[in-house]
């Protein structure tokens, strides 16, 4: 839901007051000039909200008509959003777009339904039990938004988390005609590009720090490998997928050189060396492969060239998509900061109590 929240009131500024009904849009006439692109996009994009509305209703024992509340609940979002986009000048709302968007969590909520009558659901349960520890659904989270963050585009390849420069210069613009400006760290030298060694080792750790991951609730060695080679490939794929959608198609495996290739080599080789490493030795290493990441990665400058991609990449036809995508190659490893932090203090709790 923070996710229809973002794509929908994107970006966020200039609110203004119309002076009429943030409600007229229900009954003004329909869009003269609609494209199959928006009707795909809202529907698919409530599809989700819909489903897991609708399997968490299913999955209680004392919510009856699950697709009903889901997509009451979903339409009631939806209203919400288009309303509040009354009051933002690049937004328009849509009585069109309200009728899509619940459509959408729908199709969603039926979904959910068929699966659940089928028992696809319990035997995911199943699946999930059989391979994965019991508190593994933060990990498994991460790893599911890992390839998508992937798809912002990265001027070193798997390399996310790059927010240094750019932080510094968005407080720098924020500080501008106060006194709190002087108080800013200045650099004596600027920043230089990255040698091919550290990007060598940028993209190993980039390549390994998921897979650490995924070692941290994954319960047997062979299922580790399994996710070893699925997390390269995913990797490799979404990252030529990003270079198609920022530089086209014909620049799909520009990036690919190599200190890449090197890179990524190393970092299977690391994985496959580590693949018995136990659960909580495989997260201290997590959280050492992420401190060296970020550290080497934020040392380094985005380039003039990067840069206007950048530039030309926000400001696309899938502006609200993109915004997402970057704020989650942005902030995807401190996210898994955060959690392997958690979870090894929780564990040396429990280890403390326990002597």
């Amino acid at each position: 839901m923070c996710l229809i929240v973002y794509a929908s009131l994107y970006p966020f500024t200039e609110w203004r007051n119309q002076g009429i009904s943030p409600l007229t849009f229900l009954t003004a006439p329909l869009p003269r000039y609609w494209t199959g692109f928006d009707v795909g996009v809202n529907l698919v994009g409530y599809a989700p909200v819909g489903f897991l509305l609708a399997l968490s209703a299913l999955r209680s024992a004392r919510i009856r008509w699950a697709v009903s509340v889901a997509v009451l609940s979903a339409g009631v979002l939806s209203l919400s959003m288009e309303t509040l986009q009354s009051y933002l000048p690049s937004r328009v709302p849509s009585n069109v777009d309200f009728v899509l968007n619940t459509a959408g969590a729908w199709l969603g909520a039926c979904s959910a339904w068929l699966l659940e009558k089928a028992g696809a659901i319990d035997r995911w349960a199943r699946v999930r039990a059989r391979w994965f520890v019991r508190e593994a659904r933060g990990a498994l989270v991460l790893l599911a938004l890992w390839p998508i963050a992937l798809l912002f585009p990265a001027s070193v390849p798997l390399g996310l988390g790059q927010v240094l420069e750019r932080l510094e210069y968005a407080l720098a613009e924020l500080l501008v005609d106060t006194p709190f400006l002087e108080w800013l760290p200045v650099r004596d030298i600027e920043l230089q590009p990255l040698v091919p060694g550290a990007e060598v080792i940028c993209v190993a750790l980039g390549a390994l720090i998921p897979c650490l991951l995924a070692y941290c609730i994954v319960r047997t060695l062979p299922q580790r490998a399994v996710f070893l080679v699925g997390t390269l490939a995913a990797g490799v794929v979404l990252t030529a997928l990003s270079a198609a959608l920022s530089y086209g198609p014909d620049h799909a495996w520009a990036w690919l050189d190599l200190p890449v290739q090197v890179g990524l080599w190393m970092g299977a080789g690391l994985g496959l060396l580590l693949l018995p490493v136990p659960r909580r030795a495989s997260a201290a290493l997590l959280l050492l492969a992420l401190s060296i990441h970020l550290s080497l990665l934020n040392q380094a400058p985005v380039g003039p060239y990067f840069a206007e991609t950048l530039q030309i990449w926000e400001q696309g036809r899938f502006v609200r998509f993109n915004g997402v995508v970057q704020w989650l190659g942005w902030l995807w490893p401190f996210a898994a900061l955060v959690y392997v932090l958690v979870r090894l203090s929780r564990r040396t709790s429990v280890a403390v109590l326990e002597k």
